[in-house]
């Protein structure tokens, strides 16, 4: 292994079960399990996965612009934000192209700003740039959290004897605190699978313990652990996008799809200028999802074909293990990004058909809204 990879506080447990690790994101990361791939993406739509995310960052931010300081930040409405409840975001720059993709979690006393472990460095040299103007404090406590995420149609069972949270009463996007296998989390009714489960936020010191307590718990119920691989795959079945695949510094929040977070009439944050402007315009490209209509595998990179030309690039592709055929994201030009427009994807010297499609892909999903 890479010395100048991090590890989570999981990477021994990922080692004894197996895992394959690789880098990703700075970390040594499990992206599959000897089981394999598609039964831990079949484990997660049918019964239950565990996967460690332990890499993402998390900032706290408190004071007595604690909310306004978050509003300038991100594109989405902060102020419609209860306590306990869960908000996605985008951090943008001036030009309204995005540094990264996140959740806002608002507690009665402060915020937390989950981010990419990929952008955590990134990120927080922009928080604390802009933080000059505000009366804040921050703190980046990503090393002393794990992030533990349970995910399937089985998650409430399997999580409902170790904690004294009932997570009946956790709705989609709302989180509670209290304890899980006796140690202190937040307990949030959030994922990134398309299917119902929770994201259990601890000190890295319980992370063994409860990923145990959740393992013997998930045992009788079909828990089995997952790593990158299915993470990949079961998000693109949703359509769910990537930050460095899907996402970048090179697109907008408008242009990736993210119009509907973005809330031009929640006063200023930055990048609102440049994106109303681009509103009142129009974009020239759209991130779009495409079904292909023919057997192929869409890996990123491939070009997007229409009408004989290339017009863009695949960004996110998988076999989509549920469906049975080749799920893509990508951008392309607004004319071609139309549902049901026949766009192919070039794979070495053949074009395989396809057609555009308004994500998720994947329509079965257990998510309790």
């Amino acid at each position: 292994m890479n010395p100048k990879l991090r590890k989570t506080p999981l990477h021994d447990v990922h080692t004894a079960l197996g895992g394959k690790l690789v880098p990703f994101a700075g970390y040594s990361m499990p992206v599959q399990y000897p089981s394999g791939i598609r039964a831990e993406h079949a484990a997660v739509r049918t019964a239950a996965g565990l996967f460690d995310v332990s890499h993402m960052g998390e900032f706290t931010v408190r004071g007595p612009q604690a909310e306004d300081f978050v509003q300038y930040l991100t594109v989405n409405d902060v102020s419609r934000v209860a306590v306990g409840q869960a908000q996605y975001s985008a951090l943008c720059n001036e030009r309204g192209t995005i540094l990264d993709d996140l959740l806002v979690y608002r507690f009665a006393d402060r915020f937390v700003l989950v981010v990419n472990a990929s952008n955590r460095t990134k990120d927080w040299r922009w928080v604390n740039e802009h933080a000059v103007r505000f009366d804040v404090e921050l703190a980046d406590d990503s090393d002393d959290i794990a992030l533990i995420a349970l995910q399937g149609p089985a998650s409430e069972a399997i999580l409902s004897p170790l904690t004294d949270v009932d997570p009946g009463t956790v709705g989609y996007y709302r989180f509670a605190e209290g304890e899980v296998a006796g140690v202190e989390a937040v307990v949030s009714r959030t994922g990134y699978t398309g299917e119902d489960g929770f994201e259990l936020y601890l000190p890295t010191a319980a992370a063994v313990d409860t990923w145990r307590a959740l393992t013997e718990s998930g045992e009788p119920h079909g828990l089995s652990p997952a790593g990158l691989g299915a993470r990949d795959s079961l998000r693109l079945e949703m359509g769910y996008a990537l930050y460095g695949n899907d996402l970048d510094e090179e697109h907008t929040a408008l242009e990736s799809g993210l119009g509907w977070i973005v809330k031009l009439d929640a006063g200023d944050f930055i990048g609102r200028d440049a994106l109303a402007v681009q509103k009142e315009r129009g974009v020239t490209r759209r991130l779009t999802g495409i079904r292909l209509t023919q057997r192929g595998f869409p890996r990123p990179g491939y070009p997007l074909v229409h009408d004989g030309e290339d017009v863009g690039t695949v960004t996110s592709g998988v076999a989509s293990p549920s469906l049975g055929y080749g799920v893509a994201l990508g951008y392309l030009p607004v004319a071609a990004a139309r549902p049901g427009t026949e766009v192919g994807v070039r794979i070495r010297d053949r074009v395989i058909a396809g057609r555009t499609q308004r994500p998720p892909f994947y329509t079965e999903g257990s998510i309790k809204r």
